[in-house]
């Protein structure tokens, strides 16, 4: 063998490089009012495995949970739930009126322009936990998707 440490270093490497991580489009947060306690997280995830999204954390906000929308008896309600499923080769979408990401007792107000740190806490098959780490940025108050960069005409 004539580079024993390159192959132990690829040995060391390559389970990390089997956890296939989730994609992660356009994640952003929505702003806060200086008294806002909360707020909502929102991006696409694209997994090439079936994973599950069972958590989050930030350092933003006190309580982190995964939450969906849901019409009960013709009123809109949102609720937390233990997980979301994340198809193979499907994007599942985090929108506002939907699934999405509630940050909950927030330590200060969201700024539009700032950057909000975000720990995805995921599942796959085995039940092997992974962590995937997400800079989302904050977008106005009165954002509903983010901001596309277009091309100058």
């Amino acid at each position: 063998m004539r580079h024993p440490i390159a192959l132990l270093a690829l040995a060391a490497l390559f389970p990390l490089l089997a956890q296939a991580q989730v994609n992660v489009h356009e994640p952003w947060v929505r702003a806060t009012a200086s008294s806002q306690k909360a707020t909502g997280v929102f991006m696409k995830l694209e997994s090439s495995r079936p994973m599950t999204l069972v958590g989050a954390r930030s350092p933003v906000a006190g309580v982190v949970e995964v939450h969906e929308m849901v019409t009960e008896a013709g009123v809109m309600k949102m609720r937390a739930i233990p997980k979301l499923a994340l198809p193979a080769g499907k994007v599942t979408e985090l929108r506002p009126g939907s699934y999405h990401i509630m940050l909950m007792d927030l330590k200060a107000p969201l700024a539009a322009g700032e950057k909000v740190a975000v720990t995805l806490l995921l599942e796959d098959e085995q039940q092997q936990r992974h962590e995937q780490n997400v800079t989302a940025e904050v977008r106005p108050l009165n954002a509903s998707a983010p901001a596309h960069q277009h091309g100058r005409h």
